[in-house]
């Protein structure tokens, strides 16, 4: 019908799509998480449409091996090489600025560090280290930071909260912002919503912006980061999202979609 190809004007011309992870594909949680209804399928289907396909996450509680490992577990069609994550960008940007950091991260993300030298460190990496947030922790980092003449301070992202399957998380943003705020330094981000994390993505499938369309449930990051890159932006109304995100003061998503599935089916309408 007419009025369904108005609907969707957002779906034309597309050749590639980045999937936000958690919240899109599947909800966090201390038993390893649950998928999202329809999303394994929708994946798969994206996969034999022969669109281009990226999974941009700033998930930096893991490394993207045992990440990976977690969600094809569930069922999930997706490799190593198809995720884009903030730890290997933050890896490239400490190598070519011969920078060593003190890392304030989840334990299980310290593999993707191993090749840096992290001694007698000269700037701070902060990821979502959930419980190595201590006091005692933040105050390391604080004083590391506080003792250098130009501090540095790198976050794997900028998220203020996350879903998990028993409620709403803080996310690495919060405690970014007490130590940009304790040192007055403005962190580095790498991830969502950097430009730079958005464009490594869209190179690695070969596809402009214009060409691409994000899937995320965060407003900010996922959203606003990719349309500031060009690119469409949905957002699902799974994961953190919240019927106020509806009215935000910034921001308005191309479309919104019930889920990952609704927004598939959409765009393969389209092709």
């Amino acid at each position: 019908p007419a009025r369904g190809r108005e609907m969707a004007a957002w779906a034309r011309a597309v050749r590639g799509l980045l999937l936000d992870v958690s919240g899109v594909l599947y909800d966090s949680g201390g038993d390893g998480g649950v998928p999202i209804v329809g999303s394994v399928e929708a994946v798969r289907r994206i996969k034999a449409s022969g669109l281009k396909l990226r999974f941009c996450t700033n998930e930096t509680q893991a490394t993207r091996e045992k990440f990976v490992k977690k969600l094809q577990g569930m069922g999930f069609d997706i490799s190593v090489a198809e995720v884009t994550a903030p730890a290997p960008a933050a890896c490239r940007i400490l190598k070519e600025r011969s920078l060593r950091p003190h890392l304030l991260v989840h334990n299980d993300l310290v593999p993707e560090f191993a090749e840096i030298d992290k001694a007698n460190p000269n700037c701070v990496v902060i990821g979502d280290a959930a419980e190595n947030f201590t006091y005692a922790n933040l105050n390391e980092a604080f004083r590391v930071l506080i003792g250098m003449e130009k501090p540095v301070l790198i976050s794997l992202g900028r998220g203020r909260y996350y879903k998990e399957t028993d409620g709403l998380k803080l996310d690495v943003g919060a405690y970014m912002k007490a130590l940009e705020y304790a040192c007055d330094v403005q962190a580095e981000v790498v991830g969502k919503p950097a430009k730079a994390f958005f464009e490594s993505a869209l190179a690695e499938m070969g596809v402009p912006p214009q060409e691409a369309i994000m899937i995320g449930d965060d407003i900010v990051n996922d959203v606003g980061g990719a349309q500031r890159c060009g690119m469409r932006a949905l957002q699902v109304r799974t994961g953190k999202y919240r019927p106020c995100d509806e009215n935000h003061p910034h921001v308005k998503p191309d479309a919104y979609v019930n889920n990952l599935a609704e927004a598939v089916d959409i765009i393969l309408q389209q092709l």
